[in-house]
């Protein structure tokens, strides 16, 4: 499997920069854990988890964006729709510290900026922008769809103009900042399309059976855009983690092999040899493969689901370490 989209490598940005936005991280994510006792509520904690599970799975598959290039779901809007933006980011981090420490996918020093670009960026920028496009859209479930699409396609964008300004201040090959940033801009504006699809289908499927549990539509009269009785709490964690199982299980089976947004970016402009070696390339999960396993289909199954449980449970256990007990949000 190839590197997946805007992981990136050790090495594609300059020392000081990795530092940087290190620091930028480790701030916005201590705020974001000590603001989410307040912006969860007890029920709305197992769907942290969930949605943990769910991005790691789905950013196993890769889709077709163009020829020799594909794409996956980043999943920092939809997280931050579900779970508000500093929850979301919190759920997204996860996912993408697991992967570079189990999986060897994205660099251990570069964590400072995926973190940043993968999960911060995507979070509050798609939040911002799903609340503006809720003001001018019908204030209903369909509204909520439709906003999300748009957002989470948005906040692809804003995560490749984010990798574009940090190569600015620290390239690491002698390739121009606006080359870089229109190349960048323009694979991920096709991306985004993908993501905005699979993170509406997401959505809706949440309002459909537990629409309380949806941070985005809080506003919404619950009676008028439940069609159905909601899924008991027991049902809906359940169906949720055989939904992440399946994805990494079986949908990752069909994943592309081309190169991401970010690879193709980098294999384009001469800048992929910049990338250093990862530090645990000959791990057990690494390239979501199991080690000592010679059937490439179980291996990558067994890695998938090895990875959808830790983040299952580390995302389920940070939030509910996090959160205020006791506490209930109405709707």
């Amino acid at each position: 499997m190839s590197v997946l989209a805007m992981h990136a490598p050790d090495g594609f940005l300059e020392p000081t920069v990795a530092a940087v936005t290190a620091m930028i991280s480790v701030v916005v994510l201590a705020v974001s854990l000590r603001a989410a006792r307040d912006e969860l509520g007890d029920r709305q904690v197992p769907l942290a988890g969930i949605t943990a599970a769910f991005v790691f799975a789905a950013q196993m598959f890769n889709f077709p964006v163009a020829s020799g290039t594909s794409g996956h779901l980043l999943g920092g809007a939809l997280a931050a729709i579900l779970l508000g933006p500093y929850v979301g980011t919190v759920v997204v981090s996860v996912v993408v510290v697991v992967q570079a420490l189990l999986f060897a996918d994205g660099g251990i020093t570069a964590l400072g900026y995926n973190v940043l670009n993968m999960a911060i960026v995507p979070a509050f920028g798609g939040w911002a922008l799903y609340r503006l496009f809720r003001r001018v859209l019908p204030s209903n479930a369909s509204g909520v769809v439709f906003a999300t699409g748009l957002a989470a396609a948005a906040s692809v964008v804003l995560s490749s103009m984010a990798f574009s300004i940090e190569w600015l201040f620290g390239a690491s090959a002698p390739v121009p900042f606006d080359t870089v940033f229109t190349a960048m801009v323009g694979v991920h504006f096709l991306i985004g399309i993908g993501e905005g699809v699979l993170s509406a289908l997401m959505v809706s499927a949440v309002l459909a059976t537990r629409p309380d549990l949806v941070a985005g539509a809080r506003d919404l009269d619950l009676d008028a855009v439940a069609d159905r009785r909601p899924v008991g709490a027991r049902g809906f964690v359940l169906g949720g983690v055989l939904v992440a199982v399946f994805f990494a299980a079986v949908v990752s089976q069909f994943a592309v092999d081309d190169p991401d947004g970010l690879e193709r970016v980098a294999i384009d402009q001469g800048f992929e040899s910049s990338a250093d070696e990862h530090a645990i390339a000959d791990s057990i999960f690494a390239d979501y493969a199991t080690r000592g396993i010679g059937n490439e289909t179980v291996s990558l199954a067994v890695a998938g689901v090895a990875g959808v449980a830790l983040t299952l449970l580390v995302g389920y256990g940070m939030v509910a370490a996090a959160r205020r007990p006791g506490r209930r949000l109405a709707h």
